[in-house]
């Protein structure tokens, strides 16, 4: 039980860790281009260096002792995959203009309902990242019940990865309204669903746990962590900002993460 509320913890971390990226709508009174882009870049950094220097080594020692090398070898690849294909489809069905890592320069939008616009970008935004934040909370969840250290590894990195994520609901609603609490509230309470979807997994899946389907639940969140990464952090990064300030927040990102992993 001791564990258990270790790891629900570890998932309300993880989650309103939004609420970090929220205080931008405190604390900015002017888009700042650059500061996204390394902040992307640096959350991209962390969640490439840990999905493969520490999630995906664990998952294959899961799979391979209970499938032997060759088998658990594959098994991981096909999760880690799986994991991209899974994230793939919840992007696909997520318009892009919503996508939570797809953020616009409000600066730069169209005069014409500019309000209606931007607290449409807010409210969509705060709906997509529920949707990707349920089975980031389950992965973590998961994770710390099984292993506290890897637990904490995956919080980290989540936690670093949702921070842009809250700037991307906080900003176009304090546009939109020019009021900061409610940027600040709508943004924080986003990352509910991560706490939410560690639960509700949890009571969903408890009859499949077991070290095998553990290996399956790390290989897939290294794919998808690789995924949003490469394919909306990193591009986003490089839109918005100079193309070295991305790499050095990437850079920035996965040194923090190795010291971490060091230190821990």
């Amino acid at each position: 039980m001791e564990n258990f509320y270790f790891a629900l913890g570890l998932t309300i971390f993880a989650g309103l860790s939004t609420g970090v990226g929220s205080l931008t709508a405190f604390l900015s009174k002017k888009f700042n281009p650059k500061f996204l882009a390394a902040s992307l870049g640096f959350s991209a950094g962390v969640m490439i260096y840990v999905s493969f220097m520490e999630i995906i080594v664990k998952a294959n020692e899961e799979l391979t002792a209970i499938y032997g090398i060759s088998r658990g070898e594959i098994l991981t690849v096909l999760s880690f995959f799986g994991g991209i294909l899974m994230i793939g489809l919840i992007d696909r069905f997520v318009p892009s203009p919503e996508n939570p890592h797809e953020i616009k320069n409000p600066e730069l939008m169209d005069t014409k309902d500019k309000e209606k616009k931007l607290m449409r970008m807010g409210l969509f935004s705060a709906l997509a990242i529920g949707i990707h934040n349920f089975p980031e909370g389950l992965a973590t969840f998961v994770a710390a019940l099984d292993d506290p250290q890897t637990g904490i590894s995956i919080a980290i990195a989540i936690a670093i990865h949702n921070i842009p994520e809250g700037i991307a609901v906080s900003i176009p609603v304090y546009y939109a309204t020019k009021n900061r609490k409610k940027a600040f509230a709508l943004s924080f309470a986003s990352g509910l669903a991560e706490p939410i979807g560690a639960l509700v997994g949890y009571l969903v899946l408890i009859t499949f746990f077991g070290d095998g389907f553990l290996g399956f639940v790390f290989a897939g969140v290294a794919g998808v962590m690789v995924y949003i990464s490469l394919d909306e952090l990193l591009p986003t990064a490089e839109e918005y900002g100079e193309h070295h300030v991305a790499i050095y927040g990437l850079i920035s990102g996965m040194a923090l993460m190795a010291l971490s992993l060091l230190l821990l």
